[in-house]
């Protein structure tokens, strides 16, 4: 049976466009979503560049409002800025109109002790496993490999240091992450004690129709975790092609049963673009590995570039985002569905995530579009 798709927005803003219009084209993109079939529309957040989903929390409730079916969630909540409290308040209140449709996505990104806001995975003895980029490409099963990207090539970290700082109150140190996704669970279920053994009550919160995912990109805590707690998880392989593949599969080896989970579910995610022609597609990618290396390089997440007057990364620019541009799936309807097809047999995925940026907010719709009439989106909801 086809794996549902799901859709990742980051709400990027393009070159010569504004954050105001990416918040709109992301409330476009969400309800056409909708009516083309997605299962899912989940909103990254990111803080101090140029994407527009920095208040995913709000972002949420725009595109619960805009939209009647499809779930709506994060994808995910840096939890290292916010309290579990302001979190399950914050669902809880645009559950109270959107009921059901809701899913809390946490990942540790923001903590200061993760690395560029990415967890790493580490040796039984606590060392930290930064494989650098050796060994060549693999392909398994029709699905790209590429040797796992190393944090450490990343030499300016005042940015991501300074971020940290603007969205932390002086002196305030985040939770561990096991520990903030208990008091979550805690509070959504209505079983949560505070200090002084005072019972506290999410008010709205408490009891609200969601679902809770955890979030990684390596054989890391996270991975560990959601699987230990029988939660739902997402893997991020558009995010670290040479890792997620580990992290789902630590994901089931942790894996145990709960009230939430009789067996493991996973959600894996890809970077597409597709047009009606390979070289329209591989055009409208064309800036893709500008915006990753901006990431990389330490200035954070830029402009979405036009490649029409885009000038071509060199080689030391190249080195740095080769991983990431091997794993983005693009092309034809065909081509993309036969990769996203190999990628969900592979890790034998639940669902898929879906991420596409492009220039022009109409190439983005027009890829969404046709794979979801590749994959049989609109004929599968009518059945």
């Amino acid at each position: 049976m086809t794996v549902p798709l799901s859709i990742l927005d980051l709400s990027p803003i393009s070159a010569g466009s504004s954050a105001a219009q990416a918040v709109r084209n992301t409330i476009e993109l969400a309800r056409r979503a909708e009516q083309w079939g997605y299962h899912r529309y989940w909103l990254a957040e990111h803080h101090f560049v140029s994407v527009a989903s920095s208040s995913s929390l709000t972002l949420l409730g725009l595109v619960a409002a805009a939209t009647s079916r499809i779930r709506v969630g994060t994808g995910a909540v840096q939890v290292g800025h916010h309290t579990s409290a302001s979190i399950v308040e914050s669902f809880g209140t645009v559950d109270a109109v959107a009921p059901g449709r809701l899913d809390v996505g946490l990942g540790r990104s923001g903590h200061r002790r993760s690395q560029f806001g990415a967890e790493t995975s580490t040796t039984k003895g606590g060392r930290p496993v930064l494989d650098a980029l050796v060994g060549r490409t693999e392909i398994r099963d029709g699905v790209v490999v590429p040797p796992p990207f190393d944090p450490r090539g990343i030499t300016d970290r005042s940015k991501f240091a300074a971020s940290l700082e603007a969205l932390q109150q002086p002196g305030a140190q985040a939770q561990d992450f096991p520990e903030q996704v208990a008091d979550v669970q805690a509070l959504l279920e209505g079983s949560y004690i505070g200090s002084n053994d005072v019972a506290l009550h999410a008010v709205p919160g408490e009891g609200a129709e969601v679902e809770l995912w955890l979030f990684g990109s390596t054989a890391g805590e996270s991975a560990e975790l959601a699987g230990r707690l029988g939660l739902p998880f997402a893997a991020a392989y558009h995010v670290a092609p040479g890792t997620a593949l580990d992290a789902v599969e630590a994901y089931r080896a942790a894996f145990r049963p709960s009230a939430t989970l009789a067996e493991p579910h996973v959600i894996v995610s890809a970077d597409v673009v597709v047009a009606a022609d390979e070289d329209t597609a591989r055009h409208h990618a064309s800036t893709y590995g500008h915006w990753v290396h901006s990431i990389r390089s330490g200035s954070g997440a830029c402009e979405y570039l036009d490649p029409d007057t885009a000038a071509p990364l060199t080689p030391d620019q190249l080195r740095l985002v080769e991983d990431r541009l091997a794993a983005q799936i693009v092309g034809t309807p065909d081509t993309v569905t036969e990769r996203l097809r190999a990628l969900a047999e592979l890790t034998d995925a639940s669902e898929l995530l879906i991420t596409t940026i492009t220039h022009h907010h109409t190439d983005r719709l027009e890829s969404h579009r046709l794979l979801a009439d590749a994959w049989g989106l609109r004929t599968a909801r009518a059945a």
